[in-house]
């Protein structure tokens, strides 16, 4: 029988503290699907003559890591040794993620170059802080054999002396069934921890992740079923089906609820701040969540820290990360409002 959904108890400031300190010093591996972000900003002032659309006046541009090379460069913002295992074209995009790599202090040296395939790219158009357009330029059919052979090289030397894998999977063909097996059969060899951001088409070949972390929607998509989550027997019940050892389900502004394979559930609740953009708010939760684990936090340890992550991130405009400062003063802010609520007799 499973027990009812319980409040996630209070993580001490010390222990972030000593958590944070350990995460500094962790080697991450990220496999899965890079992209590039592109950001064109303007102004729009008039209706295009030739179609109903607004005209946008080009002012600004920049380039950002999307995909797993924001998982990547979120963990290198705390302070984590991040190997990026990913696949990019021989193109000028490619090359501006190399760069950006560079900026982030990230080695590009894991990383496959398909000549054939292009580097995935979104393009945001944005026009007084508001998106317009969003133009995907990719690819998303398997990787050919060769490429696969090339990429699970790059996984196990990358591994060699690894503490986690984060397996970040966008549905854009890096991770085929061949590259999933070899990622997750190495990290099993090495005893490593194992966080999953999944997406539909390889959703069930994840079996022994120690952390699976699909949103609602994914999980609802693949089960074919919509999830009463105040039903006990929900969610244990998906874990089973998955196999994996535990499940987090991210719920927007509800939060997150996780589920351990002894059918414990846990809920954790979104932090009270404004929300100005989700883009890359999972990224940074898979970043936290397995470096948290690296360096050997509990599972619900690490959902509350990336959490926390998650709290700073949807603050910023665009694709972004949360640095340990940030962390801590979200933590921070949490308790104070908890206590005047306390202190008031609310709770």
């Amino acid at each position: 029988m499973s027990r009812p959904p319980e409040p996630a108890p209070r993580l001490a400031r010390e222990r972030i503290e000593a958590l944070l300190d350990k995460m500094r010093h962790t080697r991450v591996v990220v496999v899965g699907d890079a992209m590039l972000d592109i950001y064109l900003a303007g102004d729009t002032e008039r209706i295009s003559p030739e179609a109903p659309v607004p005209v946008v006046t080009i002012h600004g541009r920049r380039h950002a890591l999307g995909g797993a090379a924001n998982v990547a460069a979120n963990v290198a913002a705390i302070g984590g040794e991040a190997r990026l295992v990913a696949v990019v074209g021989d193109d000028p995009r490619g090359d501006s993620l190399r760069g950006e790599l560079a900026a982030h202090r990230l080695p590009d040296s894991y990383l496959v170059t398909a000549p054939a395939r292009p580097t995935t790219s979104k393009t945001r158009v944005m026009a007084r802080g508001q998106q317009v357009v969003r133009i995907d330029e990719e690819v998303d059919d398997p990787i050919v054999e060769r490429t696969e052979e090339l990429v699970t090289a790059e996984l196990g030397r990358a591994l060699t002396d690894a503490d986690a894998l984060l397996i970040e999977d966008y549905n854009k063909g890096v991770l085929t069934p061949a590259v999933i097996e070899c990622a997750l059969d190495l990290a099993r060899k090495r005893g490593l921890p194992v966080v999953v951001d999944p997406k539909f088409r390889n959703f069930f070949a994840y079996r022994g992740a120690t952390v699976f972390k699909p949103n609602r929607r994914e999980l609802e998509q693949a089960m074919g079923a919509a999830l009463d989550l105040d039903a006990p027997d929900a969610l244990p019940t998906v874990i089973e089906r998955l196999e994996v050892d535990n499940l987090l389900l991210t719920l927007g502004a509800q939060g997150m609820m996780l589920v351990t394979r002894d059918r414990g559930t846990a809920r954790i609740p979104a932090m009270a701040r404004e929300v100005f953009d989700v883009s890359g708010a999972g990224d940074t939760v898979t970043a936290w969540l397995g470096t948290a684990l690296a360096a050997g936090a509990g599972v619900l340890e690490a959902a509350q820290l990336a959490n926390y992550a998650a709290g700073v991130e949807v603050g910023k405009s665009g694709v972004a990360t949360a640095s340990p400062g940030e962390v801590l003063a979200v933590h921070d802010a949490y308790q104070d409002q908890v206590g005047r609520l306390r202190r008031g007799g609310l709770l």
